[in-house]
């Protein structure tokens, strides 16, 4: 198990590794100069060349790199003299358009997309998975129907027509819940409930449908095989039956997707957040693509791609709990 585990967290070091050089290769390489996108199109030539000593843009491609993966452990200093601006650990990079350190930047709206991620799993693991559970046991009937109705109207309706439906009927016309306003939990409990009630149903009402189609169709196909009738013969109570036998197997693709989403929310739901008025991670990284703000981009995408790689370990060791299949193999 542990040279299981060894071999995973290697794999993510060399995944991580290759994804922050052709990230860094793409905005730094490919994309316009930063310089001019800092300064703008009437800068003149010796403030281009500023930019360029300040942000080491002058230097090779390696060096340069070299100098971004080492601010990320180390902290680094952009520019020399009365000019020079720290970047401490773990330095992202310096937005020179807000002045600020973009790890500070991504810091400050994290918790807000966090928020949104951990409140809509809750719900959508709860609905999807119970939903998909009593589709399958009432196959044919009108809780089925019911289930997979919802289902399909999760799947088609966007998010955006969901959230600004709920929006103007729940707030606007029956004002049972006021505006969004971004609030500390500590300050106001219960505005900072009321700011996320929607959006966390918004995003768990997608989630939930795809996960209660699946849910269901993976509990019909275990409810078939031969050792659930195993099961029944050795006279086992139907609730053993369903929540060992049934639901476990059928949550072994579910652990997958639900590692996957989970991650992709942590790494901003811009549709949703723009509509609540939410500046998390998805706001910070259209406003930074408005703006051309090079380093915040990069570091949301090197961010986004952490959380994945992170998310695909620990689906690997939940694995190991849910078919011993895996564990096996691991051990």
């Amino acid at each position: 198990m542990l040279w299981y585990i060894l071999r995973r967290l290697g794999g993510a070091v060399l995944v991580l590794f290759l994804i922050s050089l052709f990230t860094y290769a793409i905005f730094f390489l490919l994309s316009p100069d930063p310089a001019y996108q800092i300064c703008g199109k009437t800068c003149s030539p010796e403030r281009i060349a500023q930019i360029h000593t300040t942000l080491g843009l002058d230097q090779p491609f390696w060096v340069q790199y070299r100098d971004f993966m080492v601010g990320i452990f180390g902290g680094r200093t952009f520019g020399t003299g009365a000019n020079a601006v720290a970047c401490d650990v773990p330095c992202l990079g310096f937005s020179f358009q807000t002045n600020q350190q973009v790890t500070e930047m991504v810091a400050s709206r994290f918790p807000v997309s966090a928020t949104l991620a951990v409140g809509a799993a809750v719900l959508w693991l709860l609905f999807g998975v119970v939903g998909g559970l009593i589709a399958a046991l009432k196959e044919g009937r009108f809780w089925d129907r019911a289930v997979m109705v919802s289902a399909l109207a999760g799947i088609s309706v966007p998010n955006y027509f969901i959230a600004l439906l709920l929006q103007y009927v729940i707030i606007v016309q029956l004002q049972w819940l006021p505006f969004p306003q971004q609030v500390d939990f500590g300050d106001d409990p219960l505005r900072w409930f009321q700011t996320y009630i929607l959006p966390w149903s918004v995003l768990a009402f997608a989630y939930a449908a795809m996960y209660s189609r699946i849910v269901r169709t993976n509990v019909i196909d275990t409810l078939g095989q031969n050792f659930m009738r195993t099961a029944r013969a050795k006279g086992l109570h139907p609730s053993t039956i369903i929540s060992r036998h049934a639901l476990r197997p059928a949550l072994t693709p579910v652990v997958t997707l639900f590692g996957m989403d989970f991650a992709g929310l942590l790494g901003g739901a811009l549709i949703t957040e723009t509509v609540f008025g939410l500046n998390g991670i998805g706001k910070l990284t259209a406003d930074s693509i408005t703006k051309n703000d090079q380093p915040v981009i990069m570091a949301v995408t090197l961010l986004a791609a952490v959380l994945v790689v992170a998310a695909n370990i620990i689906v690997d060791l939940a694995y190991t709990g849910l078919d011993p299949r895996v564990r096996v193999k691991a051990s």
